[in-house]
C-alpha cells in the first residue's frame, strides 16, 4: 500500500533553528541508533518512519556504524527512503557520522581525513542518496591533527556529498579550535551531538554548553532518557525481559538500579505526575529548556512510545521551583 504523509504533520510540531544557521530542525528527532538493525523487521521500521513523519519530525539521525551489523541501520533506512518515503527526500534532513571503528586495518577509524571521505562514500551508497544533509565527525581522534579531520569535513561539502556539517562527543575547547578552522575553510559547521540528561551533566562541565551559545551553533543531544533509565520501565525495581538491560547491557546494566537511583526515579516520577506529564516527558523538557539545544534524539522500539514523546510538544516549560526540586532530588543523594 502505498504511503500518504498527514497532511497536517507540520500544524503542531516546534521547529528550532540550527545556531544561527537556516536550518531548522523539530524539537524531537528520530535516531536510529537502535532498533534499525538487521535484527528488527522492515515493517516495524518502516511503522517507526511513518509515524515520525506524520507528526512532523524531519530529522532522521543515523551514522556509518549503526545496526547490528554496522552499516545495516543506513542500508535499511535507504530501502525506506526508496519506498515509504519515495518523493520525500526535500522535506527530510538526514545526518550520518563516522568516527567509530568500521572496517578492518587502519584505515577504517577515527579521524583521517583517508577514513571520512570513504565512510561517506559507503555511507552514501547504502542510504541510495547523493548527499546527507548533515555529515558529523563522531569523535575527538587525539593523533590526527584538527587541521586534517576539518579539512575533510570541509572537503565533504566542497565534492556536494554534504550540505553542512558537525561534530560529535566533543568538549567545549576542542570544539571552539574546531569551529575556528572549519570558519576559516569557510565550511558550514551548524551542530554539535552530544549526550545529556537530568543524570549526566557533562556538556555543561566541559564547556560545551557555554561553547555552543556564544558560537551560536546548534547542540542535538542523544541519550536523553539514559537508555530507558529515565522511564517507568524500572520504577518498581523489576527488569523486563524486554528491557536494554536484558537484550543488550553495553550501555546500562542492572548495577545501575540501586535503591538509591530508584528513589531518586520516583521522585522525580512525583514531580512528572503533578505535571500531568511522564517521567519520560519530563526528562525531554528539562532538556529542551535549555536556549542552545536545538533538538533532542529520541528512539523508540514501537510507535506509541515515540507519540508519547512528541506529547510534550506545546507543553508549558519547567518552573524556576521544578528545576530547583529536580536538582534537589538528583544532588542531595548521589554526588555527581
Amino acid at each position: 500500500m502505498t504511503y500518504t504523509p498527514n497532511p497536517t504533520r507540520y500544524d503542531t510540531m516546534e521547529y528550532r533553528r540550527c545556531g544561527k544557521s537556516g536550518l531548522k530542525l523539530p524539537l524531537l528527532s528520530l535516531g536510529l541508533w537502535h532498533n534499525f538493525g538487521d535484527t528488527n523487521s522492515l515493517e516495524h521500521m518502516e511503522a517507526l518512519c511513518r509515524t515520525a513523519f506524520d507528526n512532523g519530525i524531519t530529522h532522521f539521525d543515523l551514522a556509518n556504524n549503526y545496526g547490528p551489523p554496522a552499516g545495516a541501520a543506513e542500508r535499511n533506512f535507504g530501502r525506506i527512503l526508496k519506498t515509504t518515503f519515495a518523493g520525500c527526500r526535500d522535506e527530510l534532513v538526514i545526518s550520518t557520522k563516522a568516527g567509530y571503528d568500521m572496517w578492518q586495518g587502519p584505515y577504517g577509524n577515527f579521524g583521517s581525513r583517508k577514513y571520512l571521505l570513504a565512510s561517506l562514500d559507503q555511507s552514501l551508497k547504502r542510504l541510495g542518496l547523493d548527499y546527507v544533509d548533515i555529515f558529523y565527525h563522531h569523535r575527538p581522534d587525539p593523533e590526527t591533527p584538527l587541521e586534517e579531520t576539518m579539512g575533510a569535513l570541509a572537503q565533504a561539502v566542497q565534492s556536494g556529498k554534504a550540505l553542512y556539517v558537525g561534530l560529535s562527543n566533543y568538549d567545549g575547547e576542542t570544539m571552539r579550535r574546531a569551529a575556528a578552522i572549519l570558519g576559516e575553510l569557510h565550511c558550514p559547521f551548524i551542530i554539535n551531538q552530544n549526550r545529556y540528561s537530568m543524570l549526566d551533566r557533562t556538556v555543561e562541565q566541559n564547556g560545551l554548553l557555554d561553547g555552543c551559545a556564544d558560537l551560536e551553533k546548534g547542540l542535538i543531544i542523544y541519550s536523553p532518557l539514559e537508555q530507558g533509565l529515565l522511564t517507568d520501565r524500572y520504577l518498581h525495581g523489576t527488569i523486563p525481559e524486554d528491557s536494554r538491560i536484558r537484550t543488550d547491557g553495553r550501555f546500562l546494566s542492572e548495577k545501575q538500579l540501586t535503591p538509591e537511583r530508584l528513589a531518586q526515579l520516583k521522585q522525580l516520577q512525583e514531580i512528572a505526575a503533578a505535571r500531568g506529564q511522564s517521567l519520560a516527558q519530563l526528562a525531554l523538557c528539562w532538556i529542551l529548556r535549555q536556549k542552545a539545544v536545538t533538538t533532542v534524539l529520541v528512539g523508540a522500539s514501537r510507535p506509541e512510545q515515540l507519540l508519547d514523546s512528541l506529547q510534550i510538544v506545546g507543553q508549558a516549560p519547567l518552573t524556576e521551583d521544578e528545576l530547583k526540586a529536580v536538582d534537589a532530588i538528583l544532588f542531595t543523594q548521589i554526588n555527581f
